[in-house]
């Protein structure tokens, strides 16, 4: 997270260059959804093969690739999330696969598909799903679209989907019987490392890491549902991230990493004294499970621009692929849908990194198409290979993982019969340009005049939720369950205001933007929440430093 909204009273913001093909470091669980899609669309696939029918692997695929989800989530709450994907899935594949056997107009197909990527895009972003988000989503429903199809086959062909999506939902589980609270521990060490960072740098930008660490270390918690011995320990971590915020200059964080590095593994949870004595009533957690949680369709409001980007852009490049002849417009569609972001700035990025990978993935797909051709067998694998290493390599860098998901959906074309290579790359190349061009300018188009006005009413709850809690603190002697509710409401508001000013940052046509009111709002934010610790006895008692 960056530390303040560029300074700056332009109304065009530069688009940047530089770090755009930057590799990262890789997730600490790159592994887990490059393993699960493996599993997930293996045995499928093999099936198909074994039976002579792996034309139908463009069914099963919607379903498999539902495993790529999730993989951040306690085992309670992956349950239902990947529950609602493989049914937000299968029902878009059946709109795609019905729209396919009434009509054959390609025009009235991209219209169909542009207005479900647009969908796909506003309900992943308001239930934030997570990686990979509505791309997938849209990869499956376009690329449905323009599969011949009659309406009696659209049955058999979503029964397909839906039983590969329940065998996803087995191997997104599985993990669970051997690592159950994996989830839940990475979140809380991530929490921990974040806030020995701060203390160690003391800069805004860590401050605001460490902040949204902890609040979604406790996201994570609660998502469990009810409270277990197993998880009291995780949430007295948590309180000593809080407490290492609160006070940094009395914390060590080295003790921090230590505990971050015990919580690998299924090793013994670290279980520190509590700070200043406290008992389990001071962590709120009941507070915060009683507190109402905002209804997510009230967040689709301030996503109608990108939603409108979304099916704008998306319809555009595939009315603009069908005019100059291309074969398979909805790989168009399909750039456009991938490229849209939080904000302009953003999306050029994703752009820019789009069109790198796939230009690149079209040379190996140039090196595999040989061997893939040996043999129909040959083709499964290669098409595993692949998946593999798009999920372990896009983490890094989104054009990365591209390199290896272009080959991979090149070749899954190839499932119902190979085709000549030289007109699929053409094809995919004039594609990709199409699609990340026409997709910007749609993105230019549309501006996001909402940007700024969520920066207001986010600057307005923060100095609400600041006022409710220094309130409280004044009583002689606040009521913890109250204080403890007033202090995750400013914690939660914060974070709020500071992705507000990220996203309304990267806009390109955008008014002045109150960057002075919002390091203001921020940095009163973490003071009252630093007084709020210290009056809840959440502080360094002597001789016991977190």
């Amino acid at each position: 997270m960056s530390s303040e909204i560029p300074g700056t009273t332009s109304r065009v913001r530069p688009l940047p260059l530089a770090g755009i093909l930057r590799l990262g470091r890789p997730s600490d669980i790159w592994f887990k959804p490059a393993l699960s899609v493996v599993a997930a669309v293996a045995p499928p696939n093999l099936t198909l093969l074994a039976v002579g029918r792996l034309d139908l692997a463009v069914y099963t695929m919607a379903g498999s690739l539902c495993a790529l989800y999730a993989h951040n989530r306690p085992y309670a709450a992956r349950a239902r999330v990947l529950a609602l994907v493989v049914l937000g899935m299968v029902g878009g594949l059946a709109v795609a696969l019905t729209a396919a056997s009434l009509t054959a107009n390609a025009v009235v197909l991209v219209t169909v598909g542009a207005l479900l990527a647009a969908l796909q895009k506003a309900l992943c972003d308001a239930t934030r799903i997570g990686p990979p988000g509505n791309v997938i989503f849209a990869f499956i429903t376009s690329a449905s679209l323009f599969a011949p199809q009659s309406p009696g086959q659209v049955p058999a062909h979503v029964a397909l989907a839906a039983a590969a999506g329940a065998w996803s939902w087995i191997v997104g589980m599985a993990p669970g019987l051997l690592r159950p609270h994996g989830p839940e521990r990475r979140a809380v060490a991530q929490a921990l490392n974040a806030a020995a960072a701060f203390a160690e740098s003391g800069e805004a930008t860590a401050r605001a890491g460490a902040a949204a660490a902890v609040h979604n270390a406790w996201q994570s918690l609660l998502s469990t549902g009810a409270r277990s011995a197993a998880r009291r320990p995780l949430e007295r971590l948590v309180v000593r991230a809080e407490v290492a915020m609160a006070a940094p200059d009395d914390s060590e964080p080295e003790r921090l990493r230590v505990w971050a590095r015990a919580l690998r593994g299924t090793g013994p949870l670290p279980r520190p004294a509590e700070p200043g004595g406290t008992a389990d009533r001071l962590l709120g957690v009941e507070a915060e499970l009683d507190r109402p949680r905002r209804p997510w369709r009230q967040a689709l409001g301030p996503l109608a621009p990108l939603a409108l980007r979304t099916a704008l852009g998306c319809a555009l490049a595939g009315y603009v692929s069908l005019a100059l002849g291309v074969g398979r417009p909805y790989w168009a569609l399909v750039t456009a849908a991938s490229i849209y972001q939080a904000n302009v700035t953003l999306t050029w990025r994703r752009g820019v990194q789009r069109i790198v990978g796939n230009l690149a993935g079209v040379l190996v797909f140039a090196a595999v198409a040989p061997v893939a051709h040996a043999g129909r067998f040959a083709l499964v694998v290669c098409c595993l290979v692949l998946n593999f290493g798009a999920e372990a390599l896009i983490g890094r860098n989104y054009w990365l993982g591209s390199v290896c998901v272009t080959p991979m959906a090149l070749l899954i074309s190839e499932f119902a019969r190979y085709q000549e290579p030289g007109g699929l790359m053409a094809d995919r190349v004039l594609d990709t340009l199409i699609g990340a061009l026409v997709g910007f300018v749609a993105a230019i188009a549309v501006t996001n005049r909402r940007a700024g006005d969520r920066i207001e009413h986010a600057l307005a709850a923060v100095e609400r939720a600041r006022g409710v809690a220094s309130g409280v603190m004044a009583a002689e002697h606040p009521e913890p369950r109250a204080l403890e509710s007033a202090r995750r409401e400013l914690a939660a508001a914060v974070t709020d205001l500071r992705g507000a000013a990220d996203a309304a940052a990267g806009e390109w046509w955008q008014r002045a933007l109150p960057e002075e009111r919002v390091l203001r709002a921020e940095r009163a934010g973490h003071r009252t929440l630093a007084a709020a610790v210290r009056r809840q006895g959440l502080h360094i008692s002597e001789g016991s430093r977190v």
